[in-house]
Order: structure tokens, then sequence, then C-alpha cells
């Protein structure tokens, strides 16, 4: 199955862990998805749960998905705007991109967080300490061919039809008042930031938010997963013997290419951490067997420990 792209980027984006954690996913169908950290929103959109509140510290994120909840953004409108900008960006380059940048730190419209999103450098959603967007361009002038925005609306039109059939909501709180509201039937995601690897949009998570984070999952009746890194060649995620280790843990190789030689091609051992078991007694067996052979690299491992 293809996974639905969402039309706004984030670093850390999990387009191609998303199969892998919606397989994993245990949701109630009377319960309401819950995702503290949605980024992007990826793996929510394509789990397309009936019932969910996606809620993020960013609040441009948040108004962006309300504008196209309420219409006042929808695939012909964004398409319209894209082309008008993208014509301006291709005459003018990064002037154009930073006259955008301003008008956006100064009036916040989603629309032109959309535009910045699509031309800035690879794709980061970051601010500084006062709130600004401060990404520089992305030295890509004629990056909005027909095509690419063809692609974009097509982004924004399946959200549109979402959430027309479903009831999502989107808000902008803190994972600490938004987890303990979970009941034993709802299902929270989550998916911080990778502490000791990837900032946040303000550069603010540390050791103290990701102890919350984990005693916050620890006291929830209702079932979670986490999305987290768990080792590379040089290092294992610390928070994995501090943290996670009262859980189920999966894992899964994962690779990031960085410049365009196979010898840039590192791998990363992804994780997620769940408070249940999602395989069967002979499924986790098996699993455990594969995991001492010689795997294809794109497949998975599994390390379990059961939940105290």
């Amino acid at each position: 199955m293809t996974v639905k792209v969402p039309p706004l980027k984030c670093q850390g984006i999990k387009t191609k862990l998303t199969e892998w954690i919606k397989d994993h996913a245990a949701l109630d169908e009377s319960g309401t998805w819950f995702e503290p950290f949605m980024g992007s929103g990826v793996v929510g959109f394509n789990v397309r749960p009936r019932k969910a509140v996606f809620a993020d510290i960013n609040p441009h994120i948040v108004n962006f998905y309300n504008a196209i909840k309420d219409g006042r953004i929808t695939a012909g409108i964004a398409k319209e705007f894209l082309e008008h900008e993208g014509k301006i960006l291709q005459k003018q380059g990064e002037s154009h991109y930073y006259e955008v940048r301003e008008r956006f730190n100064r009036e916040a419209k989603p629309l032109d967080l959309l535009f910045l999103n699509r031309a800035c450098f690879n794709g980061v959603m970051r601010f500084n300490k006062k709130g600004g967007f401060n990404v520089p361009f992305g030295h890509k002038p004629q990056r909005f061919a027909k095509a690419y925005i063809t692609k974009i609306s097509n982004q924004i039109k399946y959200v549109s039809d979402a959430v027309s059939q479903y009831d999502w909501k989107f808000v902008s709180t803190d994972f600490r008042k938004l987890i303990p509201s979970a009941t034993q039937n709802d299902f929270i995601y989550c998916d911080p930031p990778y502490i000791g690897r990837h900032v946040d949009y303000y550069n603010s998570w540390g050791e103290q938010e990701e102890q919350e984070l984990y005693d916050l999952l620890s006291a929830t009746p209702a079932k979670f997963i986490l999305s987290t890194w768990h080792s590379n060649r040089y290092r294992t995620n610390p928070a994995m013997e501090k943290y996670a280790y009262r859980f189920t843990i999966l894992t899964r190789e994962h690779f990031y290419h960085v410049g365009a030689s196979e010898a840039n091609r590192n791998p990363m051992l992804e994780a997620i951490v769940l408070n249940y078991n999602p395989l069967t007694p002979i499924e986790l067996k098996v699993e455990k067997q594969l995991a001492l052979m010689e795997r294809p690299k794109e497949e998975y491992a599994v390390y379990s420990k059961p939940s105290t």
C-alpha cells in the first residue's frame, strides 16, 4: 500500500516507517487516536482513525490543518497560490523567498507556511526563540513546477477528504496536557524529537522532557506506540536503558542518505516502544530466531521485554 504523504514536511518525518508503525497499532473502534507530536501527521493520516486529536506545540502547523478543515485552504486555492508565488520565485529567486518569510513572520498566514516549507532548505521546520521561521532558502528558484504543484494539491485534497469524513481535531497544546486525557479505549502515538540526534522546532527538547514523557506514558491506561531511535554504529540511545526497558521494543534498520555515494548510506536502527505485545507468542519466537540470523537490511529484528 502506498503511503499518503502530507502537504507539510518536517524533520524526522516517518514516511518510510509509517506502514511498519501502522501494522503494530491497536486502536479500538470506539476510541480516539491521540498524537501529541503530530509534526507532518503522516502516521495518523495513513491510519485514518474515525476520531483523532492531532496536537503540536507549533501553532502554525495546527493553524494550517485547521485552515484545510474549515475550507480556508483547498486543493484549488493552494494550487493557484503556489502557481502565483512560484512564478515570482522563478524570476526573483531568493529575494522573493525572504520576502515571503518576512511576511509570514508578520502575518502567520498558513499558505505562506506551505510555500516556505516547500522552498526552504531541505524542508526543515525550524523557528527562532521569538517564534520566527528562520530556515534559509533552498536555492531552487524553479521549485514550483506544474507537476510539483499538482502533487502538493493532491496531498491537500487527501487531508481535506479525510477531515470531511472523520472527527479529527487539530489543537496546539503540550504533551503534558494531552496524554493524561487519554482513556483505556484510546490509543496514543508519540513521535517526540530524538534526544541526542534531531532538534525540535525551537531547540527545547532535553532530558527532562524525555523523562516526563515516559513517566506519563507509564501511567496512561491507553495503549501507546512511541517511535524513536535505538542505535547506530557509534552509540545506543540512552533512553532505551533508562526508560524504555520496561516496555516492548521492536526495531527495524533504516537508512539515511547523506550525499550521493554508497559510503554515505548510514544505517540507523529505529525503534518503536509499546506498552503491549502486538505479536503472538509464536510470531515473537519466530522474530527472535530471525533476529539472530543474517537478515536483509530493510527488514527488522525484534527485541521484547514484558511491561511491568
